[in-house]
Order: C-alpha cells, then sequence, then structure tokens
C-alpha cells in the first residue's frame, strides 16, 4: 500500500481534498507557466479537455523528475464553453468579462489528474461536470464579485463551488470534488491498486 503521494499543486483546495479522503501528502508545486503552455496548445488547437490533460501530465512529469521513486500527482481544471477554452482573470474586469460569458448558459468544467513516477505518466483520469448558470444582471454579478477575495479569484477562477460560487447556478450535474478540482474517487482507486 502507498504511504504518501506527493502533490505537484499548491492549490489548498486539491490539499484539502487528499487530506480528508486520508490520502497522505506533501506538496511540492510544478511551477509550470500555463499560459505558455496553453498559448501553445490553443495554436494547435486543442481542445479544452487536451489542455486540461496535457497540464496535468506537465505537472506531474516534472515534479516526479526531481521525487524519483516517488509517486507523483498533477492536476488541472479548465472551463469548456462551447469548445471554448476560459482560462483563470488576470484582474476584476477580465473576471467580470469571464462571468457575462457564462451568464445563462451550460459549461463544462474538466478536471484532469496524472499520476506519474521516475517523470513519466503512469495513470491519468478526466471528469467532467456540467453547470448551468443563472441569468444574472449586471449589479448580480457585481455583487457576487465583490465577496470575493483576490486570492480566491486568480487561484479558482470565477466561482467557488464550495462557497458563495454555489449561488450563481441553476443546475450543477457532475463529482463535487471535480468540480473543486480533483476526482477523489478515482484517485483513491487507482492508489488502492498500487
Amino acid at each position: 500500500m502507498l504511504n504518501k503521494i506527493v502533490l505537484a499543486s499548491k492549490s489548498k483546495v486539491r490539499k484539502e481534498i487528499l487530506d480528508k479522503n486520508n490520502i497522505k501528502n506533501i506538496v511540492e508545486p510544478s511551477n509550470v507557466d500555463e499560459d505558455i503552455v496553453k498559448k501553445s496548445l490553443l495554436k494547435e488547437q486543442a481542445s479544452p479537455e487536451i489542455i486540461s490533460k496535457n497540464l496535468a501530465e506537465l505537472k506531474a512529469n516534472k515534479v516526479s523528475m526531481k521525487k524519483t521513486d516517488e509517486i507523483v500527482l498533477g492536476a488541472d481544471s479548465v472551463i469548456d464553453l462551447d469548445g471554448e477554452l476560459i482560462s483563470k482573470p488576470e484582474n476584476r474586469n477580465e473576471a467580470m468579462s469571464i462571468l457575462k460569458k457564462l451568464n445563462g448558459k451550460s459549461h463544462f468544467l474538466i478536471s484532469s489528474v496524472c499520476v506519474s513516477k521516475n517523470g513519466s505518466m503512469i495513470w491519468n483520469y478526466t471528469d467532467k461536470a456540467i453547470l448551468t448558470m443563472k441569468n444574472l444582471s449586471d449589479d448580480e454579478l457585481k455583487n457576487y464579485l465583490s465577496k470575493i477575495p483576490d486570492e480566491t479569484l486568480y487561484a479558482y477562477n470565477v466561482y467557488q463551488i464550495e462557497g458563495v460560487g454555489r449561488n450563481l447556478f441553476t443546475s450543477i450535474e457532475g463529482d463535487e470534488d471535480t468540480i473543486m478540482g480533483l476526482p477523489v474517487k478515482k484517485i483513491k482507486e487507482y492508489i488502492s491498486s498500487l
């Protein structure tokens, strides 16, 4: 049985999900420049799902090259709106633009995970959830944004389903942990097979 994994992410939420599920872990952020990778993949017309998978693998592989013989978990989540990749906002104006784009529509939240050892992927999994946002006025969107601290907004995209972000949606179909960035049930299944 595996005694611990290395989490190639600085996401507090992902660490909390592992801790809550009694998966012993240490954090070793990959520090991959996601924007450069996304731009390159978008030039190749990669789908949001492929981008998510590639980023999860890149993060896991990068850390597992340093942490030899360790099991390293990389993860990435993206928003797919009708095939368009929606990235994390860099400022509040961008956050408002993203919310307006999603307003009244359904989109996919895609979370990919990759397990690597000695610099190579040994397992991966991708899950999707469908979220349908309410049709909100600009004032309602501004009011919502005023409740979200900068750190949260820039780290986790424009909504956090475990917080006030839940109120933005008329329906949420899919695994809560997937939406928060880590499909932990499949990770547990995989880890128990090691």
